[in-house]
């Protein structure tokens, strides 16, 4: 991992700890976003650790499990970086469904944040 640049490790090693969390217990995402956070969820807007952590742990399933299928990092001019994953998940009886999920990281206080959060489910038939 050495060779990549170091957005790209700190990216992958975000999103190789985010998806765990998300498919184990989603209440302890609140340690990766920030008060002024946001989350566009199929659509819907939510700001704030408290009510992005509430949106995430009241999806209507109890089980879930993503695959990630490709990622991919940017720095920008202003030290973030953008996050880009696509993927499958399964949740609970559900067929498998595509999706696509972007993240824009915030290095504050030697720490790294998602201050920006996007998912949409890949449905054809969506609006």
């Amino acid at each position: 991992m050495g060779d990549k640049p170091i957005w790209e490790q700190i990216g992958s090693s975000f999103i190789q700890n985010y998806y765990p969390l998300f498919d184990n217990d989603r209440t302890q995402l609140g340690a990766i976003y920030i008060g002024a956070s946001c989350l566009t969820w199929e659509g819907q807007q939510f700001q704030g650790k408290a009510a992005i952590v509430e949106k995430l742990s009241s999806l209507p399933f109890q089980k879930i499990q993503h695959s990630i299928m490709a990622q991919q990092y940017q720095p920008t001019p202003d030290s973030c970086i953008i996050s880009m994953v696509v993927g499958q998940l399964k949740a609970d009886e559900d067929p498998i469904m595509g999706f696509h999920q972007m993240f824009l990281l915030k290095n504050i206080n030697d720490a790294w944040v998602c201050t920006n959060d996007m998912f949409r489910l890949a449905l054809h038939n969506s609006s």
